[in-house]
């Protein structure tokens, strides 16, 4: 069953797609958005990654369920910037949105209706 208002409670292709890199600040309960520091790895001096994304087939420690089925974020509140800032396909008015589509077709799942 599809929820209406939030479609990643039954999706999260993109979070078992891509790869999620940030600015290392976001880490730790003093960064800007208090990602737990053991759910991320080093990528470089400025960057950090969640761990299980940087992969070859990437899913990210925090999301819990099975993709396409009925998935959680675990850390929901805490999650980085990128994560935030994914938008799905037709949220704010946008007819596609080429990462989630590109996604959710990796995952075999139906584009979402606009």
């Amino acid at each position: 069953m599809q929820d209406e208002d939030n479609p990643c409670l039954t999706c999260g292709a993109c979070c078992a797609c891509y790869r999620v890199s940030f600015y290392w600040a976001e880490i730790g309960e003093a960064g800007l958005g208090g990602v737990p520091v053991d759910l991320t790895e080093k990528l470089d001096a400025f960057r950090a990654v969640m761990r299980g994304t940087n992969q070859p087939n990437p899913r990210c420690i925090a999301l819990e369920g099975e993709v396409g089925v009925r998935v959680r974020c675990t850390i929901y509140d805490r999650r980085p910037v990128p994560c935030r800032d994914l938008p799905f396909s037709g949220s704010a008015g946008a007819a596609g949105e080429e990462k989630c589509d590109k996604a959710r077709a990796a995952w075999g799942l139906p584009l979402l209706k606009t």
